[in-house]
Formats: C-alpha cells, structure tokens, sequence
C-alpha cells in the first residue's frame, strides 16, 4: 500500500502572518504628561515679563481690548496667531504669568505627543518613537519654549500636528481625505504663527508632486493611484495642502481689521492684506544692528552659542533661564543625520530621509534669509528633526542583541543633562550674580 503524499507547510505558514509592530500610544500620552508637569515647576517665575514676552504680552493685550472697542496694531511685522493664543490665555486665566504662560505650555504638550505620532507613523518604529519623545522632552529646545509666551512653540505645535496627519494619511489611505484635510489646516496655522514655518510648510505638497511624478502617470493631475495617498488625485492634494492652508493663514488676519493705529484705521484695513505683508517684509528686514546674542548658523549646529532669556534678581533671589541644546544629543544627533541619509536611501527608508529633509529645509531657511542678525531660537524646528534622526538610530542599535544597551545608555544620558540644568530651564533659585559660570562650560553659553 502506497504512502498518501502530504502537502508539505513552510515554517512561515506554520508561523501564521508577521506580528505587526505594537503601536506605543500609551506612551504618546504618557512622556507629555511627564514633560507638561516638570514644565509648571516654576510656571509663573519670573512673575514679570522676560525676554521676548515684553513684545508679545502687550499686543496680545491690545487684540482683548477689541472687545472693549478699541485696541492698537502692535508687533505687526509677525502674524497673528500666536499672538491671538496667548490673548486666550490671558482672557481665560487673566493678566498674570499663569494666564500668559499656560497656553504655551498646553502648545509644548502637544508638540511633544504629536512629533511622536508623526515618528510612529512614518516608521512603524516602537522603540524610536519612544526615544524620540524622551529626547524631545529633554532636549531644551520645546522645554524652554513652552514656559514663554513666545511664538516659536505654537508654530511647533502646528507643524508636528501637520506632519503627524499628514504621515498618517500615507500610512492609512483609506482615511486619507479627512488627514489630508487637517494637516492642510494646521499648516496654515503654523504660518499663521510664525513666518518661520514657511519652507516645512512647502514639504508636504512638494512631497506629493514628486512622489505622484516618479510614478509616471499619464493623468498626473486626476489620476488617483498611486503614492503617496492613494485615491487622492494631484489637484485634490493641492488643495488641501495648498489651498486651504493659504485660507486659514488669511483667516488669521481678521481680528487685525479691528486693530487701529491710534485714531487712524486699522493698517490692515488701510493697505489691505498683501500690502500690510510688505510692510511686515521690510520691517523684518530692517532689523540690522548688531545683537550681543546674534549667532549663526555654524554656531547652533555645534551648539556653540546660548542664550541667557532671564540672569537676574527676581522673585527674591538671582534666576536664570537659559536656551542651549542639551550638550549630550545636539553633538550627537549630527551623525545620526548622516547615517539617516546613507542607510535611508539605501534601503528606501523613507522615514530617515525625511527627517534629514526636515533638518536640511528648517536649517536653510536661515542660510537665505533676508535677515542679517539671526539668533539660536531658529535653531528650535531643525533641533527636533536631528533628535528625531537620533531616535531613529537608536531604533536601529536597539535591534541588535550585541548593542541594545546603547540605546538606553544615549537616553539615560539625555534625562541626566536635564537634570543637570534643569535649574536653569526653569528659574530656580541660585546661589548668587556668579552662579551661572557653573553651566555656561563654553564661552558662547555665557
């Protein structure tokens, strides 16, 4: 009697379909809720306004006063926006430090939940997207950022918003239109905030153009297969991505019709939107003297110059805030930049790719613009890409066995950094004028 022949089954079928990657949400929530509380130590010290703020808080004033019937156009060579969030802070907590700085900190909070997504879904990594969000919270840069009512951290927050829907519209095309739609409107909101966002804002849609072209179709405009999202045509993208952030950045604007110049119009009234616009080009141009904290942009990539937002006796003792880097992952994410680009293109890693694309747009900006005295706040959105370069590769050594403890080793030295100045991040109380030789270790942090 013949034997009966039996399909033969491969281990993998045996083994069933690969396990997906875990999807570390919990600690999306988590490391923010982390960041948020240690940015409130101290939240309303000091108790007067610092550094940028004396700008800031007295136009944010000026937009509450249009409920009153009045109100003056200031700070207008920025957008309105940030502006606009820190009035809402104001409005609902009053005109205290708790009411100018806690919508800031909200901002921060966000942005730190949002890149973190924006890394999940551009690489499936679970350990990455953890890292980043460790480094994002220690790495000085949003940490400062949230506890000032400046501009810089609603312009963040927009943008980590942008690409984390915007990733995520790749990732799941299915639900791509209403991603699309949104990460359009933040866009929007971030060049609402800040001019700064200007050539991330452009990434986007570029992206889309370039990826629909490489596919060579014959309808390039209507067709809607095909990458990036598929069932999306070029045209539809354009509008979202093009369109409607244009929209919502002229949206912005309107409170600005009912700002006056003392007993005059409101200027945006007067020139109408694209002449105001000029107006704030050459009011953004004309700031050519020189600035002891001025710095370029050698000089924020080797985190070589800081600089000092408060160092003085206040709130009954001498305080200091101070923006640098952390020493640790500014130095350090420079060769996961490079290592990013060659392995990234190599093995079609696009998620490497385009956090060095990030860096590279957020850094050149600064190489071209118009603006002669620059100073280590613009560093602020190249910074959280080359961070998220560094996760990345911290991803990557935490998958060899041989190199984990790297991996863990590189973050436990970021939180240790914080640590070590964190009394300086945060106003804490020194022990006297001199204190502050005991962190500034290089002579461009003084």
């Amino acid at each position: 009697m013949s034997a009966v022949a039996t399909p033969s089954v491969s281990e993998q079928e045996l083994a069933g379909p690969p396990e997906l990657p875990r999807d570390p949400w919990l600690w999306c929530l988590l490391i923010p809720a982390i960041f948020a509380a240690l940015a409130s130590i101290r939240l309303t010290i000091p108790s007067a306004p610092y550094f940028d703020e004396v700008h800031y808080l007295p136009a944010a004033r000026e937009m509450l006063a249009i409920l009153e019937g009045r109100g003056e156009y200031l700070n207008r060579e920025h957008p309105l926006l940030g502006k606009q969030l820190i009035a809402l802070g104001i409005y609902l907590f009053g005109d205290t430090p708790l009411g100018w700085r806690i919508v800031p900190l909200i901002a921060g909070t966000i942005a730190v939940c949002a890149s973190m997504r924006a890394l999940w879904q551009a690489s499936q990594d679970h350990f990455a997207t953890i890292a980043f969000g460790v480094l994002l919270a220690t790495g000085f840069h949003l940490f400062v950022h949230a506890r000032i009512a400046m501009l810089d951290i609603f312009m963040a927050m927009f943008l980590s918003l942008a690409a984390w829907f915007f990733a995520a519209a790749i990732r799941k095309p299915e639900t791509g239109r209403w991603r699309l739609a949104i990460a359009g409107v933040a866009l929007g909101c971030a060049l609402g905030s800040k001019w700064n966002a200007v050539p991330l804002a452009m990434v986007p849609g570029i992206t889309f153009f370039a990826a629909r072209l490489s596919a060579g179709r014959r309808r390039l405009l209507t067709s809607r297969r095909g990458v990036p999202v598929p069932g999306i045509s070029l045209l539809e993208a354009f509008v979202w991505l093009g369109i409607v952030p244009l929209l919502i950045y002229a949206l912005t604007f309107a409170p600005g019709y009912w700002l006056s110049d003392y007993l005059r119009p409101s200027p945006l009234a007067e020139k109408g939107i694209i002449g105001l616009h000029r107006e704030m080009l050459d009011m953004q141009a004309s700031v050519v003297s020189p600035h002891s904290y001025q710095s370029t942009w050698q000089q924020w990539v080797l985190n070589k110059r800081g600089i000092w937002y408060l160092y003085e006796f206040t709130d009954n003792a001498q305080r200091g805030v101070l923006l640098i880097g952390n020493p640790l992952t500014m130095l350090l994410g420079l060769p996961a930049l490079f290592w990013c680009l060659i392995w990234g293109l190599y093995r079609s890693d696009w998620a490497k790719v385009a956090t060095v694309v990030g860096f590279g747009v957020s850094l050149g900006l600064w190489l071209i613009a118009n603006k002669p005295v620059q100073f280590y706040y613009h560093y602020m959105m190249p910074s959280c890409f080359l961070l998220a370069a560094l996760a990345l590769v911290l991803g990557d050594i935490h998958r060899s066995a041989q190199y984990r403890w790297v991996s863990y080793v590189v973050l436990a030295g970021s939180a240790a950094f914080f640590a070590l100045f964190f009394k300086i991040l945060t106003a804490g109380e020194l022990e006297g004028p001199m204190s502050f030789a005991k962190w500034a270790w290089l002579e461009g942090w003084r």
